[in-house]
């Protein structure tokens, strides 16, 4: 690929930036030229764009970045314009979780066959009764992902519709769902709308799913019998179950003090046998799950929600605190050793954080007041033991 003379690109960036010195290098490495200096507007966010459009003529694309606390502008070939999905794809997959979602859901009185294929026949018989369940969580998961998806398409940035995973016979039929970024956002800003995007749109609709599935449920005594479980407390589910039912649940058999909630809350410990606990609709299970969907999403590391949120407030700053985050999952992992698989993953996956292409625009004064309300929302919405089994 061949570019103009160079001094062509020098005037048009001396345009919004001082230049102290200039280098150049291989188009394949990246980058063909480097600019160091100091922007010449406070608002970088404007000068980023008046940059970027100046240079559409010549298929180049710049990169703003802090580099020893001096502000580097580079100049880099524009990316090739990422292929048109195939739509068919995102349906089939869709149709196939609504029915693995209603299989899991699926509602049968009276003790299942003991055989595997005689268990099968019976939820598909019983499939429509799954109904209520599939179209809670999976109004959910929709609304979390689309609120992704039209973010990405207000701000301009590439991405796939959403994909779902069905997961049968799974106590939800489904590993969730995602949009896949296509195009890498302009700036702070807009990584962070599309980040939070999700998180909001998803509580939108658990919140009052669940408290409606709560009003359909009921209260009774924790029995005692081998492998069964309840579903875990978050302080969200613990306020939601307060609001409908007058009480925080499960609740022992004799009052407890705050340190007994304390412990039993971080650890699900002692299981409450005999104690009163609300014994969740469908409704109310689908609704607490779109709250645990909504916690494992906002974890703040790599890629994840919670990690664009970080990443937008404090950038390369949050990164410190990956280390915490996998070590208290490992803590954590001895309660439910699901966050073990977690720490793996987030240990694999979780040290990239999405790179916008001006990252030296940070949040304005609202968005950084969002910010900080979202990460009070994962305090509400993290549930430290999700699911607490009583074994034989």
């Amino acid at each position: 690929m061949s570019f103009p003379d160079t001094e062509v690109f020098n005037r048009l960036v001396a345009g919004v930036f001082r230049i102290e010195d200039v280098t150049s290098s291989d188009p394949n490495t990246g980058f063909f030229l480097r600019y160091r200096g100091q922007l010449i507007s406070d608002d970088s966010a404007q000068a980023y764009d008046q940059l970027a459009e100046s240079l559409t003529p010549y298929n180049v694309v710049p990169l703003f970045r802090i580099e020893e606390e001096r502000q580097v502008v580079y100049l880099a070939p524009k990316p090739a314009d990422p292929p048109r999905e195939k739509v068919s794809t995102n349906i089939i997959l869709f149709v196939l979780t609504v029915f693995s979602v209603m299989l899991a859901g699926v509602q049968v009185e009276g003790p299942l066959p003991t055989d595997f294929m005689g268990q099968l026949l019976v939820l598909v018989q019983h499939i429509f009764t799954g109904w209520p369940f599939a179209l809670s969580l999976l109004g959910i998961l929709l609304a979390h992902e689309l609120g992704h998806y039209f973010m990405s398409r207000y701000h301009k940035t590439p991405a796939t519709l959403p994909y779902f995973i069905p997961f049968p016979l799974s106590p939800l039929g489904t590993m969730g769902a995602a949009i896949l970024m296509r195009g890498t956002p302009k700036n702070k800003r807009i990584l962070f709308d599309i980040g939070v995007a999700g998180p909001i749109a998803g509580l939108i609709v658990a919140v009052p799913v669940l408290i409606y599935g709560l009003s359909l449920s009921t209260l009774d005594v924790i029995e005692p019998a081998p492998n069964i479980f309840l579903e875990g407390n978050s302080l969200l589910y613990l306020l939601a179950k307060y609001l409908v039912f007058g009480q925080f649940l499960p609740a022992p058999v004799e009052p407890q003090g705050f340190l007994y909630w304390l412990k039993y809350f971080f650890t699900g410990i002692p299981f409450p046998v005999g104690g009163l606990d609300v014994f969740i609709h469908s409704v109310a299970f689908a609704g607490w799950a779109g709250i645990l969907v909504t916690a494992l999403n906002l974890i703040p590391a790599g890629t994840l929600d919670g990690g664009h949120v970080v990443y937008a407030l404090f950038g390369e700053k949050a990164k410190k605190a990956f280390p915490f985050i996998v070590g208290i999952l490992v803590v954590l992992g001895f309660f439910w050793n699901g966050w073990w698989l977690w720490a793996a993953l987030l240990f694999w996956l979780g040290r990239v954080n999405a790179q916008p292409m001006d990252q030296i625009t940070t949040l304005d004064p609202a968005r950084r007041i969002i910010a900080y309300a979202m990460i009070v929302v994962f305090i509400l919405v993290f549930t430290p033991v999700p699911f607490i089994v009583m074994l034989p």
